[in-house]
C-alpha cells in the first residue's frame, strides 16, 4: 500500500481507502471480514456517513483496539429521523448523531469531520450562514473533531466553501465520466442514461477548476463514486462504449489534482480484494487513455496528467509543469504555485522542443507550446 498526504492536514493517508456503505446491512461477521482484510492490507482510512445503529456498532466493534491505527471520516448531519437517514442541519439532531458516532466507534474524536452532502446554494447557506457552522467549527475548537471537511458532489459549490477558507479536506465524487457530465447535472441525474449521449459530453470546465483550487489552498480530496456506482464496468451503462476496470477508475481519480485517496466500497473480501489489486497492477491495466477513442472531441488538448508524453531527454515533469502553468492560468503565478514549479527539478525553458512527447499523448496536448507558456510565466 502506498500513502499520501491529505492536503494540509498533514495525515497519511492509503491511496486505497474503504466506504462502509455497502456493508450498511451486512451482519457483524461480514463486516468484520470486509474490514480486517482492508487493514491487512495496509488501508487506513474509512468512511462512515451511515446514521444507522447497526452498522456503526459493527464496524465500532470490528476495528476494536486497532481505532487509533485508522483514520475516521465520520459526517455531521447525517441522522435518522422516524427510522429513516435524514440530512439534517439542525444543531441538536445532529449533536446527538456525533455522540452516538462516538459511542459506537469507542473512541473521544473523529480524525475528519465532514459537513454532510452540500451540493446547491441552499444547502450552502442552510450550512454556512447558521449555527451549524459554529457548531462543527466548535466541534474542531473541542477536538471533538480533528479535521473539519464537506462531501458534495457539485463542483460550484464545493468550491464555494473551498474558498471560505474554513475547509481543511473534502469528500467528492469523481471519475472519468462525472467530469465530463454537461456542466451543471444533478447528483440525480448522475445515473440517467440519457445523461451520457455522446453528443453531450465535454469536459467540465467547473470540475477542472475545482481540483486545481483545492491543490493551490491545500484541501485534500479523498474520492466517492469512483467507479460511478457501477455504471463504468457496465458497457450498456458506459458513456465511452465499453467497459473499464476499477484499476482504471482508480487510477483517473488518483491522477487529479488534490487527490490523496479513494474510498472503495466493499460488500464482501472478494469485492475489498478486487480494489486493492490496484496496489499490484500493471501500468497498462491502469490505463484509462482508451477513453479518449469515445470522446476525442471532449478532452482533446487537455492534459490528464497520465504522463504518458514521458520520458522527457531532458527530463521534464511534463504533467507538474502542465498542472502548475493551468492552476497559474487560473488563479495567477504568485506564492504557492510559484514556490511548487520552482522546487520541480527541471523547467519549461529547459524543453529542447524535440516533439517527442506530442507523438505519444493520447490526448494530443500541445506540449511545445504549453512549456513556452510556462516558461513565460514562471520566468524559468
Amino acid at each position: 500500500m502506498q500513502y499520501r498526504t491529505l492536503g494540509k492536514t498533514g495525515l497519511k493517508v492509503s491511496r486505497i481507502g474503504f466506504g462502509g456503505e455497502h456493508i450498511t446491512d451486512a451482519d457483524y461477521a461480514t463486516s468484520e471480514r470486509v474490514m480486517r482484510t482492508a487493514m491487512e492490507a495496509g488501508v487506513n482510512i474509512m468512511d462512515v456517513f451511515m446514521p444507522q445503529p447497526d452498522v456503526r456498532s459493527h464496524m465500532g466493534d470490528a476495528l476494536g483496539s486497532r481505532r487509533k491505527d485508522v483514520i475516521l471520516q465520520g459526517h455531521i448531519g447525517a441522522v435518522l429521523q422516524n427510522g429513516q437517514y435524514l440530512r439534517s442541519r439542525d444543531v441538536k439532531l445532529c449533536d446527538e448523531f456525533v455522540k452516538d458516532f462516538l459511542t459506537r466507534f469507542h473512541t473521544d474524536y473523529i480524525d475528519l469531520g465532514m459537513m454532510h452532502f452540500i451540493d446547491t446554494q441552499e444547502d450552502f447557506d442552510k450550512s454556512f450562514n447558521s449555527p451549524y457552522i459554529d457548531y462543527c467549527l466548535e466541534l474542531k475548537k473541542r477536538g471533538v473533531i480533528r479535521y473539519l471537511g464537506v462531501s458534495s458532489h457539485d463542483p460550484v459549490t464545493a468550491r464555494k466553501m473551498v474558498e471560505t477558507g474554513v475547509l481543511d479536506m473534502m469528500m467528492f465524487s469523481i471519475n472519468p465520466a462525472f467530469d465530463l457530465l454537461p456542466a451543471g447535472t444533478s447528483v440525480d441525474d448522475f445515473w440517467k442514461g440519457e445523461t451520457y449521449a455522446p453528443q453531450r459530453l465535454a469536459m467540465d470546465p467547473d470540475r477542472e477548476e475545482l481540483y486545481r483550487l483545492c491543490e493551490e489552498k491545500g484541501v485534500g480530496i479523498t474520492v466517492m463514486k469512483t467507479l460511478g456506482a457501477g455504471l463504468l464496468l457496465n458497457p450498456q451503462g458506459s458513456p465511452f462504449g465499453f467497459a473499464l476496470t476499477p484499476a482504471q477508475c482508480i487510477h483517473y481519480a488518483l491522477e487529479r489534482p488534490a487527490v490523496a485517496s479513494v474510498l472503495m466500497g466493499a460488500r464482501t473480501p472478494e469485492e475489498m480484494l478486487a480494489s486493492l489489486a490496484y496496489e499490484t497492477a500493471t501500468g497498462e491495466e491502469k490505463d484509462y487513455t482508451c477513453i479518449a477513442a469515445g470522446t476525442k472531441s471532449a478532452i482533446r488538448g487537455k492534459c490528464m496528467y497520465c504522463n504518458h508524453c514521458l520520458p522527457c531527454p531532458v527530463g521534464l515533469d511534463v504533467a507538474a509543469v502542465n498542472k502548475y502553468l493551468a492552476l497559474a492560468q487560473q488563479q495567477g503565478a504568485e506564492g504557492t504555485i510559484q514556490a511548487h514549479y520552482d522546487a520541480l527539478a527541471h523547467h519549461a525553458s529547459e524543453c529542447i522542443g524535440c516533439g517527442a512527447c506530442e507523438k505519444r499523448c493520447p490526448f494530443a496536448v500541445s506540449v511545445k507550446e504549453n512549456m513556452k507558456r510556462a516558461a513565460e510565466v514562471f520566468g524559468k
